[in-house]
Formats: structure tokens, sequence, C-alpha cells
């Protein structure tokens, strides 16, 4: 099954181990650099890609093609 594009406060905070409130910061500090470069955004969710990129320096693209 692939996974999906989008990922949400529970996904956020199961992959960091943090609070979902604190999930939710995450995710609308990343929407507001996602706005800042002209993207649209979604609230209460984030590119899965974008997020590993910000959290670890890669995408997973990167990782699954290595």
């Amino acid at each position: 099954m692939e996974k999906a594009r989008m990922i949400n406060a529970d996904d956020v905070s199961e992959m960091l181990d943090v609070s979902k409130s604190k999930a939710y910061h995450i995710i609308r500090a990343l929407n507001d650099e996602l706005k800042a470069k002209g993207y649209l955004v979604i609230a209460g969710r984030v590119s899965r890609d974008y997020f590993a990129e910000k959290f670890y320096g890669f995408s997973d693209k990167e990782e699954q093609e290595s």
C-alpha cells in the first residue's frame, strides 16, 4: 500500500513522540513556511515529503531510492 502524501497531527505525534497539541503546532509552522513560499496548504495537514525534509534532512522519495 502506498503511503499518503499528506500527514496529520496523529501521524506527526507518533513519528516525533510528541503530544497531539505539539504536533498541530509543528504542522502550523510548516504550513506557514509553505504559505510564505507561495504554496497552497490544508489546515491540519502537511506534505509527508516536506515534513521529512525539514526534520530528517531528506524526503521519503530520496530514502526509497537508496
